[in-house]
């Protein structure tokens, strides 16, 4: 130790510095290893609480570090204060893209307007929900594809989300005023009662100066379907009107050619023939993602409800004697096998998105 001592002076001063780090090392390390680990037990997916607080405790740990350098007083003051300036410039610059995406994040998992397998809207994007990260949100278009929105521009934007137990699906069209109301209206209902809609209406929008513009809606209960709901609405408003000889033309195209008056701009009836095979519904094809994660999110859910009823189970079998003690007993242990059952599929789900890679 001798030569030691002769290119480093006052080695015993060192010793408290690498002992810190060490120490905080150890206790970063470990930290990291068991959240993971109660994460792949539970199933739950890494939060933004539990990166918060390896934030927190890793700036507790570089001030400890610190503390313990071999400096003087006045120096160790300094570099504090310095650290101190760091953590309040960052905070104080959170008008910036970076920080104000993540602060946006923070203020959206408050609110929790939409969780994954959502529809929702904002700007010119409508898709479902399929990621909910700290700084930005992903969702499944209408094309399949995957459009990332920064959560600054969730927060500065109405977002107009889909309710999960329903919504109304509505269309529009204009007809010209020489077509009674009386007569349209119910076509229109029957239009929206064979789309499968229920409670449907006929609203008039507008009086335009050469056509009627109406709007035909109903209440669509299995909102998975939205977009072949839609199209199914359009396509029975199209053949209720040309199969009661009610042509869908603008008025003005009479002023452009010169027609019979008895003619009428309606397909010719068509040949009843078998229908094609029922193929799937497209939604199964372009919303994949977004439907594997609004299942993953309601395993989630009932984890959680079931985690409840295991408390409150627990605590009335410590009150319960005879054959309800085993009742309660037998129930709770199906209830422990549904949720080791459900943190196992959270599990495997993980692992073959992470084998998969992103998209």
């Amino acid at each position: 130790m001798e030569w030691l001592r002769r290119f480093v002076p006052n080695l015993h001063e060192w010793v408290p510095l690498v002992l810190t780090l060490g120490v905080v090392a150890l206790v970063l390390a470990g930290s990291e290893a068991i959240l993971r680990l109660r994460e792949r037990r539970t199933g739950r997916r890494p939060t933004v609480g539990r990166q918060l607080v390896m934030l927190a405790a890793t700036a507790v740990g570089i001030s400890a570090v610190i503390l313990t350098l071999p400096l003087s007083e006045s120096l160790r003051g300094r570099l504090l204060g310095l650290l101190g300036i760091v953590f309040t410039g960052v905070i104080g610059f959170s008008s910036t893209t970076f920080v104000a995406n993540a602060m946006a994040g923070l203020m959206l998992r408050a609110v929790r307007n939409f969780r994954p397998g959502d529809w929702i809207r904002v700007g010119g994007e409508f898709g479902r929900v399929t990621e909910r990260g700290l700084f930005h949100t992903e969702i499944q278009t209408e094309d399949r594809d995957l459009a990332t929105l920064p959560n600054l521009f969730l927060v500065q934007q109405p977002v107009a989300v889909v309710r999960a137990s329903g919504t109304v699906v509505g269309t529009n069209l204009s007809l010209g005023y020489d077509l009674d109301r009386a007569t349209i209206e119910p076509l229109l209902l029957a239009a929206a009662d064979s789309s499968g809609l229920a409670n449907a209406f006929v609203h008039i929008l507008e009086l335009g100066d050469f056509a009627v513009t109406y709007r035909v809606a109903g209440f669509l209960e299995d909102v998975s379907h939205l977009l072949s709901a839609r199209s199914k609405l359009r396509a029975n408003v199209l053949d209720r009107l040309h199969a009661a000889n009610v042509e869908i033309v603008s008025p003005t195209f009479m002023n452009q050619r010169r027609i019979d008056a008895a003619t009428r701009f309606i397909p010719p009836a068509r040949a009843v023939t078998t229908p094609p095979p029922q193929a799937p519904p497209p939604e199964e094809l372009i919303f994949d993602k977004a439907d594997q994660k609004a299942s993953l999110e309601a395993l989630r859910v009932e984890r959680e409800r079931l985690l409840g009823e295991i408390v409150a189970l627990t605590k009335s079998a410590s009150e319960a004697a005879g054959d309800e003690r085993k009742r309660v007993a037998s129930q709770l242990e199906r209830l422990e096998l549904r949720v080791a059952a459900i943190a196992q599929e959270l599990l495997m789900e993980d692992e073959k998105e992470q084998s998969d890679g992103p998209g």
